[in-house]
């Protein structure tokens, strides 16, 4: 069992390192595969950020539920962001994603390692742990939509 794991496992990483542009036929799948992650992602935040504004009752397992989404979605969507297609409609990925690369890379990186840290502290079973995550992880997201997404 654990050779199939690992197996599937490597199979994995082999399929995410190929190129990206091979990965999307058209520029369009590229931004609907990014966008539509982000979705999700933002969808399953969301859940955590009422428990922590008091919104909904806390409950300690649907926090981790929720925040193991988050977190392997925050891995996913950076594939989408190909050359190609950056756009100026509103709330599209600004042209600067490309000219700004290393940058837009470091803020995903550190978007990252917020979420990693949500995870942990949702681990704790405890809000008071869960809400300083929960506001690190959110202007983590702020920031590069500041900077890299069409206002």
């Amino acid at each position: 069992m654990n050779r199939l794991i690992a197996a599937a496992a490597t199979m994995a990483a082999l399929a995410l390192s190929l190129p990206a542009s091979a990965q999307f036929q058209k520029p369009e799948d590229a931004i609907k595969y990014r966008q539509s992650s982000m979705f999700v992602m933002a969808n399953h935040f969301g859940r955590i950020g009422a428990m922590v504004n008091n919104r909904t009752p806390y409950d300690a397992a649907a926090a981790v539920a929720n925040a193991e989404v988050v977190s392997a979605l925050s891995r996913v969507h950076w594939a989408g962001f190909v050359e190609g297609t950056a756009g100026s409609a509103k709330g599209g990925a600004s042209p600067k994603i490309w000219s700004e690369r290393a940058k837009f890379d470091d803020a995903a990186r550190r978007m990252e390692g917020e979420v990693a840290k949500l995870l942990a502290a949702a681990r704790t079973n405890s809000l008071d742990n869960l809400r300083p995550a929960f506001g690190a992880v959110g202007q983590s997201c702020k920031a590069c939509h500041d900077d890299y997404r069409n206002p």
